[in-house]
């Protein structure tokens, strides 16, 4: 399947194949238009190749517009973040970059046209008035005094506020809607209120600056935006999106709101307000920590574009809003990197195994292959030796018949290599286990039958002699409840656990550990290295478990 047929069965496609039908010269533009007030996550993923997948589809344009509207919350950082994730998902060089910052001035006349409409008007009560007067779903608004001012002094307050007359907080441009409305958007909405900020791109031109919806809609008219696709969160404000432009006496082709499910993630928040509040408690490290499902973090992680791409896919775009499975992203990924990761075995909790019936310098050499379900995979070698490094979970004490485990008495197969028994077990003066002495069968490199009995438990290994001795960090869910999102309180939810270092090994080869590689651990799960070095340790990151 092409990369564009990805959404070409959701209802936003047969919405747009039929207002092509009806206008057969509509040229398809959408847009993603985010707040540069932090990373993407996994969400914004879904939306970007919603947005970019389609414009492609139809010959059509996506414009990435930055939302600079709050000069508090506009960071470079963010902007140029921003712009690298969309970039690494595969779509560098397929859009245009716009800011709404660039409509300032058209926003500012839209402004003044309502007001001269007697459609909008200047309040001076204070912003918890506003919301007093606004009422709730039980009790209809209460019209402001100032509503009923004439258009000419609501004229001359604007232009004042627009010349820094005004304190912030002392005064607003409303929209004159409904204050009896169902619908609390629609009881007079503020669209401008002041704000002695710098702003990044325009300095100090402004002191008032729009709402993100009253100035949202007007920048889709302006730059030609056929299809305006967001979260169902934005269902209500459709009505006011749809109000405005139809009372800002605009010509042309209007543009139309349509809503679409919003991702939620089980033992992940999306949040970005959340995100932040886990930074500023030193929960996680930055917005690119692994184990959060922000597009940077993903990518620290070793996820792919293409796994995120086939994650999108595979959820699909509806009106439902669902918890979607963290193991639907992970097997996205595990699929992805199966059919190319070179394998490699490591011991991540290691014990010693002793081979009693081999000597002290025993070394054999043993092919084995890099990709094993490549019927023309490459070989690498490494070195059987008497004594090895196994899983410390591989084995247990217990010597029941129901224990499916490596122990006393039972006979395994070592991957690529022979068949053993384990025979005694040492322990140092704490009780734990300090090695065990075990017996090998000859001739059972190449067989995974004694006796003509088949054996079924096969673990990995590492040799004493030759291995490299390497630090793991190991990743697992953040939260231990299955939907953080819905608890008031996620720092009583968070899993200490959720990162855990450990010192063991992985075979030493004829091959060299490659920079950024992926490998798969046998046994194990996926991981990649940078080549960080930690007391002479190869340092290897963990993507995900198999």
């Amino acid at each position: 399947m092409n990369d564009y047929d990805l959404y070409f069965n959701n209802y936003i496609i047969k919405i747009i194949d039929k207002d092509i039908k009806n206008n057969k010269n509509l040229k398809i533009k959408t847009r993603f238009p985010p707040e540069p007030n932090g990373y993407l996550h996994i969400g914004h993923a879904k939306s970007i190749f919603l947005n970019f997948l389609i414009a492609n589809k139809y010959n059509g344009e996506c414009n990435l517009r930055f939302d600079d509207t709050n000069p508090l919350n506009i960071k470079n950082k963010y902007i140029n973040s921003i712009k690298k994730d969309i970039d690494w998902l595969g779509f560098k060089n397929k859009y245009n970059v716009s800011y709404t910052s660039d409509y300032f001035d058209e926003i500012f006349n839209f402004a003044i046209k309502l007001i001269n409409k007697n459609l909008a008007y200047i309040d001076k009560l204070t912003i918890n008035k506003i919301k007093i007067y606004r009422g709730n779903l039980n009790k209809i608004g209460i019209d402001s005094p100032y509503r009923n001012n004439s258009i000419s002094e609501n004229i001359d307050y604007f232009i004042k506020m627009r010349n820094g007359y005004f304190k912030e907080n002392e005064i607003c441009l409303r929209a004159k809607i409904d204050m009896k409305s169902k619908s609390l958007l629609m009881r007079d909405p503020i669209l401008y209120r002041v704000k002695f900020t710098y702003h990044k791109r325009t300095k100090n031109k402004w002191c008032i600056y729009p709402t993100y919806d009253f100035s949202h809609c007007i920048c889709d008219f302006l730059e030609n935006i056929t299809h305006s696709l967001c979260t169902l969160e934005f269902e209500e404000n459709k009505k006011l999106y749809n109000w405005i432009l139809n009372n800002i006496d605009i010509n042309g082709f209007i543009p139309k709101q349509y809503e679409f499910s919003r991702l939620n993630l089980e033992y992940n928040i999306l949040s970005k307000r959340k995100i932040n509040f886990l930074i500023n408690k030193k929960i996680i490290n930055k917005w690119y920590d692994p184990r959060i499902c922000t597009i940077s973090g993903l990518r620290n992680r070793g996820y792919t574009p293409n796994s995120i791409k086939v994650f999108c896919k595979k959820i699909g775009v509806t009106k439902k809003n669902s918890n979607i499975n963290i193991n639907i992203l992970e097997n996205c990924i595990k699929t992805d990197l199966y059919e190319n990761s070179y394998r490699i075995m490591s011991v991540i909790d290691p014990i010693k195994l002793i081979i009693e019936n081999l000597n002290d310098n025993y070394e054999e050499e043993i092919y084995v292959p890099n990709f094993p379900n490549k019927k023309l995979s490459s070989n690498r070698k490494i070195v059987f030796t008497k004594i090895i490094y196994i899983e410390k979970s591989d084995f247990c004490e217990c010597l029941s018949n129901t224990c499916n485990k490596f122990s006393i008495g039972k006979i395994i197969k070592l991957r690529y290599s022979y068949i053993i028994c384990a025979k005694k077990i040492f322990k140092d003066k704490k009780g734990n286990i300090k090695s065990i002495l075990c017996f090998l069968y000859e001739n059972t490199v190449n067989s995974i039958y004694l006796n003509n009995i088949k054996i079924n438990k096969i673990i990995h290994w590492v040799s004493y002699k030759k291995k490299i001795n390497s630090t793991f960090y190991i990743y697992e869910n953040l939260f231990l409840d299955k939907y953080p999102y819905k608890n008031k309180n996620i720092l009583n939810i968070i899993n200490k656990n959720s990162l855990i270092i450990k010192n063991g090994f992985i075979e030493k080869s004829n091959n060299k550990i490659i920079k950024n590689r992926i490998y798969q651990f046998e046994r194990i799960g996926y991981f990649y290295t940078k080549l960080y070095y930690k007391d002479k340790n190869l340092i290897f990151f963990n993507i995900v478990n198999i």
